[in-house]
This record gives C-alpha cells, structure tokens and sequence, in this order.
C-alpha cells in the first residue's frame, strides 16, 4: 500500500493515519515530523529546512522533495507507506510521481476526508489539548470522561488560541482554496478516494478500509 492522506484541519486525518498505518502495517509518514527530526539531527537537509522554519517561511519544495525520497528510501517504506502532510501542491505531487518511478512503483490510492466547512469549525472549536501531557481530545467527538480533565494524566484541558472560532474559519478556507488543485490532479489520476469524515471514527475508518481493500486488492 502506497498511499497519501489529506483533509482539512478538523477532519481527523491524524486519528485516520495512525489507524490506517497499524491496519496495513506501513509507516506513518509525516513531513511535519520529519522536518523536526532532520533539524534536530542537524543534517544537512535538517540544516537547509531550519533557515526557512526560523524565519517563519514555508521550506521550498525542493528541500522538502529531497526529505521524502530520502525517507522512502529506508527499508520500512519499502513494502508501502502513508504519507500526512505531503504533497501539498501539484509541483509536489508531480515530484512525489518521479520519486516512485524511479523505484518502479506508483501511489495506489490518496484518501480525501470531507466534511461540510460548518463542521470543520465546530470541530476546530471544539479541540482541547492537555498542558501536561499534550494529549488531545474534542469536546464534540471525543470528549474526556470528566470535562476538562485529562483521561490519561488527570492534567488540565486547555483550547490553543488557533482553535477559536474566527482563526479556525480561515485556516479551513485557506485549506479549501489551497488544496483544491491537489484534488482535481488526483481525481483526473482516478486516484482519489473520497471519504465522508462526517461519521463516527470507527464508521470512517472501516469506510476506508473497505475501499482500500476491494478496489485494491
């Protein structure tokens, strides 16, 4: 399985992943988190990436095209991967189609979560992370058992200032815009699976899986 994950802020793509990832046995691939492990490793794309992140700039393409085909490179990603972050662009995703060529291989599938924009927010609005453990929970999806108690730590639950109302609308919209030509090349590619985000995790999931494993396999 070869296969990248996207969706807007709120839509579950990081519960998905983790899910996904120990269903078919296959690396979590986040660029996220390999930005930040590159720049603590100090190397010499690490290096590269932190003049960008220090500045507050989005780290150029190409750095970032270098980081994942380093990445595939390794042997967990051999049998298949799931790429979370990546690719954010058509330039990115022309450049992750010639990373796999080279090997032979090409993406089987990208899931795409959806969900009306209303929902986004309210589910936005809705996160609180806990200040001791960094735990994270949703007052509307996966609420606590004791409200603003933290389930694993018993630390208190606090809302990020970009999960209020006003700033979560924008980074949706911003998404929205942003990805949209993502979506297009991926569906002239017939490589898009559309997944209705608007359900119970465990409904999503087993969605996912069922599309995965009939038009697949």
């Amino acid at each position: 399985m070869r296969l990248v994950i996207i969706g807007p802020p709120g839509a579950g793509k990081g519960t998905q992943a983790k899910l996904i990832s120990h269903h078919f046995d296959i690396p979590h691939i986040s660029t996220g988190d390999m930005l930040r492990e590159n720049i603590a490793a100090g190397n010499e794309i690490g290096t590269l990436a932190k003049r960008y992140t220090e500045q507050g700039l989005l780290v150029p393409d190409d750095i970032v095209n270098c980081m994942v085909e380093e990445r595939l490179s390794h042997p967990d990603a051999t049998k298949g991967f799931l790429l979370d972050g990546y690719p954010r662009t058509v330039d990115q995703a022309d450049a992750l189609k010639l990373i796999l060529a080279k090997k032979g291989n090409n993406l089987n599938a990208v899931i795409n979560l959806e969900i009306s924009r209303e929902k986004l927010i309210s589910r936005i609005a809705g996160r609180r992370i806990c200040e001791n453990c960094g735990a994270s929970f949703n007052i509307i999806t996966n609420p606590p058992r004791v409200s603003c108690i933290c389930d694993n730590c018993g630390g208190r639950l606090i809302q990020r200032h970009d999960d209020n109302v006003d700033i979560a609308a924008t980074r949706v919209d911003v998404y929205m815009k942003e990805t949209k030509p993502l979506i297009d090349y991926y569906k002239s590619l017939s490589l898009l699976y559309v997944i209705d985000a608007d359900r119970s995790i465990e409904q999503v999931f087993e969605d996912i899986c069922n599309k995965l494993e009939c038009d697949i396999e």
